[in-house]
């Protein structure tokens, strides 16, 4: 992960429905936890990449991601508030391709 909260590009089959997570326990230092945690995906259109699911687990954030036109690339962002009120966002890449 980088300065900017960029965890990664992944490929993503636009016929497949696939679990994502964030792992957020470097953050819960103390007893924080988890207590909101929000997924977005950019650009939204017809066909694209939408969140099916979502949850948190312990320390982490995780969305089940499905669809996503093929050639077409998508950001995630993950947004989530601790239990000490502050709050952090993630971000991954999916590249959508045909298998």
């Amino acid at each position: 992960m980088d300065a900017a909260g960029e965890t990664g590009m992944f490929l993503k089959d636009g016929d497949a429905t696939l679990d994502y997570c964030v792992d957020w326990s470097a953050a819960l230092a103390g007893g924080v936890t988890i207590v909101a945690s929000e997924w977005a995906v950019s650009p939204q259109e017809a066909g694209g990449v939408s969140v099916v699911d979502d949850g948190v687990d312990g320390a982490a954030a995780r969305a089940r991601l499905g669809g996503g036109a093929a050639g077409h690339v998508y950001l995630v962002r993950n947004r989530v508030q601790f239990s000490d009120g502050c709050t952090d966002e993630r971000s991954l890449t999916l590249r959508v391709e045909g298998r």
